[in-house]
């Protein structure tokens, strides 16, 4: 196992699904961006509440970073060309959003309400 940091951007919107025993995850998709090379899709999935509440409150294109579980493996286009993918098991996951939050609450301007 992997214990990666990725950062990238949200690729499309994260979605919540059930799974056996009525466990509840999130799947979702991250464009990052490895210097100078192509982008690659990071596939994600959370089963963490606070890092499933995290991805579902984003929209597409916002920028976060999750750390967790990575798999690397390669996949096969319609060409015939070997690709990079790559798996992620999110158990943590930080927006802007939450950073500004944290900085605020630091300085003593903490928001109100949630």
């Amino acid at each position: 196992m992997i214990e990666a940091l990725i950062t990238g951007t949200l690729f499309s919107l994260a979605e919540q699904r059930q799974g056996k025993n009525d466990t509840t995850f999130v799947l979702a998709k991250v464009k990052a961006q490895p210097g100078e090379g192509e982008p690659l899709i990071v596939n994600v999935i959370a089963f963490a509440p606070e890092a499933c509440a995290a991805l579902l409150a984003l929209d597409e294109g916002d920028t976060l970073a999750l750390t967790g579980a990575l798999t690397p493996k390669v996949w096969t286009d319609k060409q015939g060309n070997t690709r990079p993918a790559l798996d992620l098991v999110a158990s943590q996951v930080l927006t802007v959003y939450q950073v500004e939050r944290k900085r605020a609450a630091l300085d003593g301007n903490a928001p109100t309400g949630a």
